[in-house]
C-alpha cells in the first residue's frame, strides 16, 4: 500500500504543478485516502469539524465488521467438517465418528435446537409417577412425567401404517451410540440392508437408544431429523439426536413406558 500511495502522490503532484491547481491535487489525494479510510468520507460529507464524522466512520466500521462476520459464518460449516473434535475426546456426542463426517450433523449446538418439533415443558393430567414415559402415537409426541402436573414433551417419529402398537413396557437397557443389527423380518423386506452397522453418525439408531423390554423396539435417536413428527418407522420411536440425549440422561433403566395408539 505504501509504494502505491507514493506513486499516486507523485503523479498527482506533477499534474497539479502542470495545471497550477493545488485544489485538484488535494481533491485527488482525498479520493485516494477515502478508498483506504472510511472516516475520510465523513469529512467530505459533513465537514472536518462535524460530530457526524465520527458517527459516519463508526457506521462504516460496523458495516465492514458485519461483512467479516458473515464471511466467517459461511466458512464455519466447511471448517467444522474438518475440525478435530477435541471437545468430545470420549466420543460421547460424536460417537467416535471421523471428523470428516461431523459437518453432516449440526452439533450444538451441538446442533441448532431440538429439531422440527421443539422440546417443551407442558401441563399433564396423569397419576403416573415421575420418570414414567408416555408415548402418544396419534399425537406423535412423547411425554416424560416430571411430577406436579408437568411433563417434558418431545416430538417423535412413529411406526408407519401396519407397524403401530400399544402396551406397557419398561426400559430394559440403555446404550450410547448403539450398533444396529436389522432383525430378520426387516432383512426379508430389505435384503439390501447391512447385517450389522457400527454405532456412529451414519447409524439409523442415532446417538442413544433405550430398549423396551424384550421386544425389538427402542426409543432412539435418528440421523434423519426431518422424519420427526412422521409415521415412517417399523415400530420404534425415533427422536432427534439432541432430544434423545436429553431424554437418555433423565431416564433410568426400569422406567415404565406406556405406549398409546
Amino acid at each position: 500500500m505504501r509504494p502505491l500511495a507514493v506513486a499516486v502522490r507523485q503523479h498527482l503532484s506533477e499534474r497539479g504543478r502542470r495545471n497550477g491547481n493545488v485544489n485538484a491535487l488535494q481533491g485527488c489525494l482525498r479520493a485516494f485516502s477515502m478508498a483506504i479510510n472510511p472516516m475520510a468520507w465523513g469529512h467530505v460529507a459533513f465537514g472536518a469539524d462535524s460530530w457526524l464524522v465520527n458517527l459516519w466512520g463508526s457506521l462504516m466500521i460496523f458495516r465492514a465488521a458485519g461483512a467479516v462476520l458473515l464471511a466467517g459464518a459461511m466458512l464455519a460449516g466447511s471448517v467444522t467438517a474438518h475440525a478435530d473434535p477435541s471437545w468430545d475426546r470420549e466420543g460421547r456426542f460424536t460417537g467416535g465418528a471421523p471428523s470428516s463426517q461431523l459437518g453432516k450433523w449440526n452439533f450444538l449446538g451441538i446442533g441448532g435446537g431440538s429439531g422440527p418439533i421443539a422440546r417443551q415443558t407442558v401441563a399433564i393430567q396423569t397419576k403416573e409417577a415421575p420418570g414414567t414415559i408416555i408415548v402418544n402415537t396419534t399425537e406423535r409426541r412423547l411425554y416424560l412425567v416430571l411430577g406436579n402436573g408437568q411433563a417434558l414433551r418431545y416430538g417423535i417419529g412413529v411406526g408407519r401404517v401396519g407397524f403401530t402398537w400399544a402396551g406397557v413396557k419398561h426400559v430394559s437397557a440403555k446404550k450410547e451410540w448403539p450398533g444396529w443389527t436389522p432383525p430378520a423380518q426387516m432383512l426379508k423386506r430389505r435384503p439390501d440392508l447391512p447385517r450389522f452397522m457400527k454405532g456412529g453418525i451414519e447409524n439409523p439408531l442415532g446417538a442413544r437408544a433405550m430398549y423396551l423390554g424384550s421386544t425389538l423396539y427402542r426409543i432412539h435417536g435418528s440421523n434423519e431429523p426431518e422424519t420427526i413428527g412422521q409415521a415412517v418407522s417399523s415400530g420404534c420411536f425415533r427422536m432427534t439426536n439432541q432430544d434423545v440425549i436429553d431424554l437418555y440422561d433423565r431416564v433410568k433403566v426400569g422406567a415404565k413406558v406406556i405406549i398409546l395408539r
